[in-house]
């Protein structure tokens, strides 16, 4: 077995002793996992520079990762259930979305929120993954560095901004911990390009005019960590740096690190040191975004077998990855990247198979799974948002986008209409997390109740063998996935509303096919190998007032009380006012009265003659929650929530509550 040691730092009861239904209290322990692998081991070898890590006496290639496990105390009363926790950035993301936790930060443990995960008696691992995470920031995993017969690896390496105000500094990849940095300063291979938009043809900027280095006590000085330019970045524009780098980390031993944790808590004696002996039959993984790439590229490296050739988990839930994978598995990576051209966005992408149009290379997503043996079952979910920004559109359908392309027999694919890609919830704000400032308000649509739903169903389907509801997505074949510019109308005009007019940057104009993708490269120009075609980028139908009619439809959709979208737009004072914000998308509320629409010009009706009373319309909310139910994409124990929800937007938007103006924006 691939874990060597255990090391419990710390031992004590979680939320102070609090009782959890009938699981009743919890503990959680949390230290340290030293891992060592077989570096020919046939479960390992898709491991890029696994063989050019330094090994131990036996032959290994060790690792530490930092862990913790919440566990029933007394595990007669648990679920026998192992979730894995995919953490991002070395934090949960199992707990916001399942326990609706408030995040932690740094290294604090997570608030139990509403106990969902721990009232159904699950027991929950994490496991760092990332060797990228500051010791004060999160869980973490220390991996060792490749070294080639002449020394460390010498590569290049590609950093993407689009500055948000008119800057002379920028930080290369800030707040990301060991990252890789220049090795020359003064390289003339390093190549500093600008676009206005990011599927525009790229401008090199002299060397002359910009710096490795920042401004210090009135001066300029030399530094890695910086890019200056005396003229200034500018807001809005998309720059993009690439430089020769020397040291890469063998970064895909999370991935293993992350399958033979699970392994050991699940199949590892207590003479081990393993404190979950016994208690575990079935185990799951459950990752976000960048989380769900992560498992997304686990399945497609079939990684899903352990050195003992057992399969570790018996369900995969990837979240709002769309049709990506990622980064995770190669030389110089970049484990956080948003960049769009990129590994990540290489083909397949379903998880049936088929066939490159370019290359004629054939491949699906679990090829390699199926190959090895130990296929779970797995669900593919998806928000409005992915559509627009991360290939979502060809998770169900061929590459041509011409076709619809049903999942296997073991894959449910699903998608939360008129949502964003994080969880959505009031007030209504015009700006996004990270302070930008947006066109229209952010989406507050809660899609929480269909992510718990679906853990259920995904228990049920591989522990019990009932099968979870079928798939629900929009789909060519019915008229409920199309090109963009057949919605683009709709929305241009609703007052204050402009749809993006550079959708298609958000696809990669070029890709490397018929290549592994784990030992790609990047050329000169900081691009893959261009190879020169575009990916079909479809986006759910709406209807006329801007609300998608295909996926599953929330009662915020089916019964609104504003268009409720998966996209928004940059606004004008920050520059590149006609691109899309990434991934955050819009709830554009109704006029609240007739008097209003009139007087705005609005085309869509008002939320009073929609609804002829408060009572009616939470009837409404309250009907469309139950069938929801009634359906299994949603549980009971959601649906008053549901409703009490809905109360509070209608109170705020028929009341005249501050912050609410026009249907265009906020104030």
């Amino acid at each position: 077995m691939a874990v060597l040691s255990v090391d419990v730092a710390e031992r004590t009861p979680y939320a102070a002793g609090m009782a959890f239904g009938s699981t009743g209290p919890y503990e959680v322990l949390q230290g340290a996992l030293r891992f060592g692998f077989d570096p020919q081991h046939p479960a390992n070898t898709a491991i890029t520079d696994i063989g050019l890590a330094e090994r131990n006496g036996q032959g290994q290639v060790e690792c530490t990762a930092d862990f913790r496990i919440f566990r029933p105390v007394d595990s007669s009363k648990g679920r026998r259930r192992l979730l894995v926790d995919v953490v991002h950035r070395g934090n949960s993301v199992a707990f916001g979305f399942f326990n609706g936790s408030v995040p932690a930060t740094g290294r604090g443990l997570p608030d139990p929120g509403s106990g969902f995960l721990m009232r159904h008696g699950f027991t929950v691992l994490q496991c760092g993954w990332q060797f990228d995470v500051a010791p004060t920031q999160g869980l973490r995993l220390q991996s060792p560095f490749a070294q080639g017969p002449s020394g460390p690896p010498t590569g290049k390496i590609v950093f993407t901004f689009q500055p948000n105000t008119r800057e002379r500094v920028q930080e290369v990849f800030p707040g990301i911990y060991q990252r890789s940095l220049p090795n020359n300063l003064d390289s003339g291979e390093a190549v500093l390009t600008v676009r206005d938009y990011e599927d525009d043809p790229p401008q090199v900027v002299p060397r002359g005019q910009w710096r490795f280095a920042r401004e210090a006590d009135g001066r300029v000085a030399p530094d890695a960590s910086y890019l200056y330019m005396e003229s200034c970045f500018l807001p809005g524009k998309v720059y993009q740096v690439t430089y020769p780098t020397t040291g890469s980390r063998v970064s895909g031993l999370g991935l293993i690190a992350t399958r033979d944790a699970a392994a050991f808590l699940r199949h590892g004696g207590a003479a081990q040191g393993n404190p979950c002996a016994g208690e575990l039959d079935y185990a799951y993984t459950f990752g976000v975004s960048l989380t769900g790439r992560f498992l997304r590229l686990f399945l497609y490296l079939g990684l899903n077998v352990d050195e003992q050739g057992r399969q570790v988990f018996d369900g995969i839930h990837s979240h709002i990855a769309g049709g990506r994978r990622a980064e995770f598995n190669k030389r110089f990576p970049q484990l956080s990247s948003l960049a769009k051209r990129t590994v990540s966005y290489f083909f397949p992408y379903t998880d049936t198979e088929q066939q490159d149009p370019l290359s004629d290379k054939r491949d699906g997503l679990l090829n390699r799974q199926r190959a090895k043996g130990g296929l779970p079952r797995v669900f593919f979910t998806n928000t409005a948002a992915e559509y627009y920004g991360s290939l979502g559109s060809l998770v169900h359908t061929n590459v041509e986008g011409t076709i619809d392309a049903p999942p296997s027999e073991t894959v449910r694919v699903y998608q939360f209409s008129g949502t964003q890609h994080g969880a959505g919830s009031l007030p209504f704000s015009s700006a996004a997390a990270d302070g930008v400032k947006l066109q229209q308000p952010m989406n507050i649509v809660d899609y929480r109740p269909l992510v718990r739903a679906a853990l259920l169903n995904l228990d049920a389907w591989a522990s019990q063998g009932v099968e979870p509801p079928a798939s629900r997505h929009p789909r060519i074949s019915d008229g409920t996935l199309v090109r963009p510019e057949a919605v683009a109308p709709v929305f241009n005009r609703i007052p204050g509303v402009a749809f993006p007019k550079h959708l298609h940057a958000l696809t990669p104009q070029e890709y490397q096919a018929g290549l592994d993708p784990a030992r790609i490269y990047y050329t000169d120009g900081g691009q893959p190998l261009a190879v020169g075609v575009a990916f079909s980028n479809l986006v759910p139908v709406v209807d006329q007032d801007g609300n998608e009619q295909g996926g599953i439809r929330l009662p915020d959709v089916s019964v609104p009380v504003a268009s409720n979208t998966g996209w928004n737009v940059r606004h004008k004072d920050i520059g590149g006012g006609d691109q899309m914000i990434g991934l955050t998308g819009a709830s554009v509320p109704f006029p609240a009265t007739r008097a209003q629409r009139q007087a705005t010009g609005d085309p869509r009706r008002s939320i009073e003659e929609r609804y002829a009373t408060r009572e009616e319309y939470l009837a409404l909310v309250r009907k469309a929650a139950q069938a929801l139910v009634d359906q299994r994409y949603m549980l009971a124990e959601d649906i008053e929530r549901t409703v009490e929800q809905a109360a509070q937007r209608y109170d705020l938007l028929m009341g005249g509550a501050v912050g609410v103006t026009a249907p265009g924006g906020v104030a």
